[in-house]
């Protein structure tokens, strides 16, 4: 298992490299830069990015000679080019693509991930700032959607074809057609002010006053505020892993050494979790990775926003659209390298829970 391990590790290093290298190419491709950005607001579309990059505004705009940028970033006709210029130093456009990428995969090995173009704040401290909400969300749909799934799972799977069989299906169906942000509007109109009734709040994690809260007034007010919020990202969650789970004992169920078990006079309950559990839960392991970076990080982008949640999805969405590519690349590398972790870890699970797999004996 040691040497499987330390393969897998290596391996993260071209993985990493390979995930970076793609982004960083697509994103010299694309349009409206941190450069462009700068020009925009120049133009008349807001001055508040421009005096953080520019210092103030102690750079004039002027037309002028020189280089002729106009050709190289829209709306840059009638700007001083030396002013052009130093845009290009201070976001590091200066140099060639090729520096630039391995300059900052050097950088991003020392987790040194940089400040922000346009907030003045590190990589890091953005981050950390947003994790409360992500940690939060994450956590607790992970927990719902299994302990509560997984058991479901089961006893679909013993009464397949049963009345309770039936309508669990059918509930389960409408939950993952409906869309998670839809779902959260309905929530909000009836439950948080809109038409009906005003029980849950809005905003944040917790209240204004949560300080002067006592510990478990604290607990109370923390969960009053997260009630929406979770319901309405579990629910695709909480499908996805029922059905799976029911479908993964169906087939456990109908195998030989099941029959074989059974026959030996061993309970139920032994059956279906001192042999079946085992080998069905496999098919649920090889799907934690997956489930831990998007309840996590990309699937609350839209719940956030509903119920203004300041977490990772927001700060992701909203770099992207204002070209802040240290905030962009900082966060794609550090989740792509947790994913990668995560998945790693989820081999060993493997392990843990079958001792017949044997990882050392496969070729990676």
């Amino acid at each position: 298992m040691g040497a499987y391990i330390l393969r897998r590790l290596l391996l993260m290093i071209p993985t990493i490299v390979g995930i970076m290298g793609i982004s960083f190419l697509v994103i010299q491709f694309a349009p409206g830069g941190p450069v462009e950005q700068v020009i925009a607001e120049l133009t008349g579309q807001g001055n508040s990015t421009t005096e953080r990059i520019s210092g103030g505004g102690d750079q004039q705009v002027q037309p002028g000679g020189g280089a002729d940028f106009s050709s190289k970033y829209r709306g840059a006709q009638g700007l001083d080019p030396a002013f052009i210029a130093k845009l290009e130093q201070q976001f590091g456009f200066d140099k060639p693509p090729v520096e630039r990428f391995l300059r900052m995969m050097w950088n991003y090995i020392r987790f040194d991930f940089g400040e922000s173009y346009f907030r003045d704040v590190t990589v890091i401290d953005l981050i950390i700032e947003k994790m409360p909400v992500s940690i939060s969300l994450g956590i607790w749909i992970l927990l719902i959607s299994y302990i509560i799934s997984i058991p479901l799972g089961i006893k679909k799977a013993v009464s397949d074809g049963s009345r309770f069989d039936i309508w669990t299906s059918g509930v389960i169906i409408i939950a993952y057609a409906v869309p998670g942000f839809l779902f959260g509007i309905m929530l909000i109109v009836v439950f948080a002010g809109g038409s009906f009734f005003d029980w849950f709040p809005l905003r944040g994690l917790t209240s204004d006053n949560f300080s002067e809260l006592s510990w478990w007034e604290k607990i109370v007010d923390y969960f009053w505020h997260l009630t929406l919020p979770l319901i309405s990202l579990s629910l695709a969650a909480f499908a996805t892993t029922t059905l799976l789970t029911k479908n993964s004992f169906i087939d456990e169920i109908r195998k030989q050494y099941v029959t074989t078990a059974r026959a030996k006079g061993l309970t139920e309950n032994q059956v279906l979790y001192g042999h079946v559990f085992r080998n069905a839960m496999l098919i649920i392991i090889a799907g934690f990775p997956a489930a831990f970076i998007t309840a996590f990080f990309s699937g609350s982008l839209l719940i956030e926003t509903i119920f203004s949640l300041d977490g990772l999805g927001r700060l992701g969405f909203e770099s992207v659209v204002k070209r802040d590519y240290p905030v962009v690349f900082g966060t794609l590398f550090i989740f792509s390298l947790m994913g990668l972790v995560v998945g790693l870890l989820s081999d060993l699970v493997y392990t843990w829970v079958d001792p017949r797999i044997d990882f050392e004996r496969r070729d990676v």
